[in-house]
């Protein structure tokens, strides 16, 4: 069986289990391969099912190494039925995915079940090889797909046409799809960080965020940048560059041993200090089968990066109804230092 199944099993005891179910999607892929919405797997000691309905048994049993059940479209039920049957307990699951209706459903037949948080995310948190050249491969398509909008004209065309320019041009680059939903926000819309691209016309004198990741054969790119349309005013142009300030103080910083809070502090230190807008977000998070992941960045973090964590780094400086600035990048945690994958200017970059 391969190391990241070998290397869950060898948490079982720490866990006070002897098996556990993984019921999250990306887990499951992590572990055997299996890409479906709809799978759940028991890693026992000495052996691993998988079960999934009947849209998906056929690619099921192409995966080496498990045993596949065919189940109900409801697996959780399906398991809860006969899950002491299948597995010895006591079963670890993954309290951060399973729903309450869900333990419910696992719990029907009396198997003793132990919550676990975070288990297969702690051990996904560290890529490997192939990860990390997936990751970079998704880094460079954005990359390139941002190099191609700085030379686009997007004044007097609404956020969403643009948004959707570049998913387009993301595709046009070698993505297989968008990392998450594209990010456009200009004016007084690029103040609000995770704002929808609508209607709005971009125009003069104001900054437009964009945000997009290219996906890569299943592993998430993260990157922010803030664009300039024609002169800004004075409070822009200063937020820009106490964002890149902040932000490159920040990156400096990346390495194995520094803790989530430590770095969201440097750069949540400078943007404070300055007076100029109250940060309203964390410095960032780890990326890879999912665009979160662990370790993340904040103020009460207690994660510690290691060596091969994919983490951003995107601080940001919001002037309520006037405009905002982020800048992120994506890193890999490096025993010499941050590698920045992302690698389009932070010059502050005038748009037509």
């Amino acid at each position: 069986m391969n190391d990241r199944i070998e290397r869950l099993r060898g948490g079982l005891d720490g866990l006070g289990a002897a098996t556990f179910l993984v019921t999250n999607p990306a887990n499951v892929r992590y572990l055997t391969g299996f890409d479906s919405s709809n799978a759940a797997l028991l890693v026992a000691r000495d052996r691993v099912l998988l079960a999934t309905d009947g849209r998906y048994v056929e690619s099921a049993g192409r995966v080496d190494g498990v045993e596949v059940h065919p189940a109900d479209r409801d697996v959780l039920g399906w398991l809860g039925a006969r899950l002491g049957e299948l597995v010895e307990a006591p079963v670890a699951f993954e309290a951060d995915t399973v729903t309450v209706a869900g333990h419910e459903a696992l719990s029907a037949n009396g198997t003793a079940l132990l919550p676990a948080s975070r288990t297969v995310l702690g051990l996904r948190s560290v890529k490997d090889d192939a990860e990390l050249d997936a990751v970079r491969r998704a880094a460079r398509v954005t990359t390139a797909a941002y190099e191609r909008l700085a030379r686009e004209p997007v004044v007097g065309r609404t956020e969403a046409a643009v948004a959707w320019w570049l998913e387009q041009a993301l595709h046009d680059e070698g993505a297989d799809g968008p990392a998450f939903p594209i990010i456009v926000a200009s004016g007084p819309n690029a103040a609000l960080p995770h704002h929808h691209p609508g209607k709005r016309e971009i125009g003069p004198g104001e900054t437009v965020i964009v945000d997009a990741g290219a996906l890569v054969d299943g592993y998430c790119a993260d990157c922010t940048r803030t664009f300039a349309i024609g002169q800004l005013p004075d409070e822009l142009a200063q937020a820009y560059a106490l964002c890149r300030s902040a932000q490159e103080s920040a990156l400096a910083a990346v390495r194995p041993g520094a803790t989530g809070s430590d770095l969201d502090g440097i750069a949540r230190t400078e943007i404070e200090a300055s007076g100029l807008a109250p940060v309203v977000h964390g410095l960032g998070h780890g990326v890879g089968l999912e665009i979160h992941e662990l370790p993340v960045l904040r103020p009460r973090s207690a994660d510690v990066l290691a060596a091969g964590n994919v983490v951003t780094v995107e601080p940001g400086v919001y002037l309520a109804g006037r405009g905002g600035v982020r800048i992120e990048d994506l890193v890999v945690v490096g025993e010499q230092g941050p590698e920045v994958l992302t690698t389009f200017t932070k010059e502050l970059w005038t748009l037509n």
